[in-house]
Parts: structure tokens; C-alpha cells; sequence
């Protein structure tokens, strides 16, 4: 399928808007698929094109954080092993298992996290106790969360950076650093088997691409310089956003119906 140019240029346009926002707290999928659709990509086609782009958003994240040493990737290599495995069987899962039910429990999933963030009295740049060793954070939390990307997808990076600041204990900054990188791993064991599939437009990814790579690091830079006073609302705005979105995706329509 070829788009216009000017149609491109505007999806690189909302792919940096996006990777801007998703660099900090997640959700950069809630702008970039409804657009890719809009252009007229089908619903699966836009899905995988959408992780095309988002492996370019997540890495400069993931490579920024790295160069300003809030990540040691010696210390995730096994939650990035487990993260990789659990993207692949989540991938292969969703051709089979119906998601209809995961659309309705992630909504409340969404908002349990955003009351997190917003109550908790703890929330800080500075690291905590932590209440679960690197070993079982990474086949809770790795394999969990990567099978959720590969299956569903929504809010990925957000889940990641509760799990590190809830159970690692890390700073909310560290933690979104340490999530795009698992986040990254997760979108890249998905696309490979999106690739395979034939289901990726490979020029239309790309064009975005170049939007995400800039919104990430402007994003990323955020997150360093801005730390808990911006990270903080960000996720709580993005997590009431995402749950309303997929609440209104499963009910507006029989809403509509019954007011009209």
C-alpha cells in the first residue's frame, strides 16, 4: 500500500508528538494507531506498523537513558531475555485466544495504576527498598509484561515503570529509563514476527520512524532534567487517557445506541 507524502509527513508529525509523550509515560500507541488507521492502514497492518516505529522511539530512548547512566544492562540481561520470550508467546498466543477479555480488564488495570501514582506518599527521583530480588523481578515482570505486549499491548511502558518503582524500588526516573529498554526488547521480538507475517509497511514505519527518534530524545531529556515533578501527573493523565479510550473502544458504541 503506497500513502501520499503529505499523508506520510503528517504520520512522522504525530509519531514525534507521540514519541515525545511515550518516552515519559507510555501510551505514544494511543496516537500513533487511530493515525495509521485514519490513513486508511487496516486494523492488524496498522498494528504492526505501529511497532515498527515504536522500536525506533524506544531505542533512542532506551540508548539515551543508557548514555546518562541511568541503565546497567549487565543488571537486566536476564529480565531482557525473559521480556523477549514472553513478546514472542504473547504474539503467537493472540492469533488464537480471543482478546476480548483482556479489553475489558485492562481499563480498571490502567486506572488501579494511575491511583498509584497518585497517592502514593513515596513517589520520588530517589531509589527505595526493594521487595523483589532481579531474578524473580525478571520472570514476574519480564515474562509477564513482555506476553502482555506481544498479546495486547496498550500501556506496556507504563506497566514496566510501575513494576520498577513498586517492586525494584528504583527513583521514578531510573524507572522509566530502566522500562524503555525492556519496553524496546518487547517491540522488537513483536516485529519480528509482524515482519514475517508480511504485515509491516515497511516505508510508512519508517517515515515515522524519523518523527519518533526526535520526539523520544526531546522526551527523554524531559525525563532527566524534569524528573518526578513532570513523570509523576504525566503517567496518571496517560493511564485516565488510555482507560477511557478503551472503555469508550468497548461501550461508546451501545452508549450511543441507547441515547439515540
Amino acid at each position: 500500500m503506497e500513502l501520499e507524502l503529505t499523508t506520510l509527513l503528517l504520520l512522522a508529525a504525530t509519531a514525534l508528538v507521540a514519541g515525545f509523550i511515550d518516552s515519559m509515560a507510555g501510551g505514544g500507541g494511543l496516537i500513533t494507531i487511530p493515525a495509521l488507521m485514519a490513513a486508511g492502514v487496516p486494523p492488524t497492518q496498522a498494528l504492526a506498523t505501529n511497532k515498527l516505529q515504536a522500536c525506533f522511539g524506544s531505542f533512542s530512548s532506551a540508548h539515551y537513558f543508557w548514555r546518562q547512566k541511568l541503565v546497567v544492562l549487565k543488571d537486566l540481561y536476564l529480565a531482557i531475555v525473559c521480556t523477549a520470550a514472553g513478546s514472542v508467546v504473547g504474539t503467537l498466543c493472540v492469533q488464537w485466544v480471543n482478546a476480548q477479555a483482556m479489553a475489558k480488564l485492562l481499563p480498571l488495570l490502567l486506572m488501579g495504576f494511575a491511583l498509584y501514582f497518585l497517592l502514593s506518599p513515596k513517589m520520588s527521583d530517589q531509589d527505595s527498598h526493594r521487595r523483589l530480588s532481579a531474578v524473580p523481578f525478571a520472570f514476574l515482570v519480564g515474562t509477564g509484561v513482555g506476553f502482555y505486549d506481544g498479546f495486547f499491548g496498550p500501556g506496556t511502558g507504563s506497566f514496566f515503570a510501575m513494576a520498577f518503582v513498586a517492586l525494584a524500588g528504583f527513583g521514578i526516573a531510573k524507572a522509566t529509563a530502566h522500562a524503555k529498554v525492556l519496553n524496546f526488547t518487547a517491540n522488537v521480538a513483536s516485529l519480528v514476527f509482524f515482519l514475517i507475517g508480511g504485515k509491516v509497511y515497511i516505508v510508512t514505519g519508517l517515515c515515522m520512524a524519523c518523527g519518533q527518534v526526535i520526539g523520544a530524545r526531546l522526551g527523554s531529556r524531559m525525563v532527566v532534567s524534569s524528573g518526578v515533578r513532570l513523570i509523576r501527573p504525566l503517567l496518571v493523565a496517560m493511564s485516565l487517557i488510555m482507560s477511557s479510550k478503551l472503555l469508550w473502544d468497548e461501550y461508546g458504541a451501545e452508549v450511543l445506541q441507547r441515547l439515540g
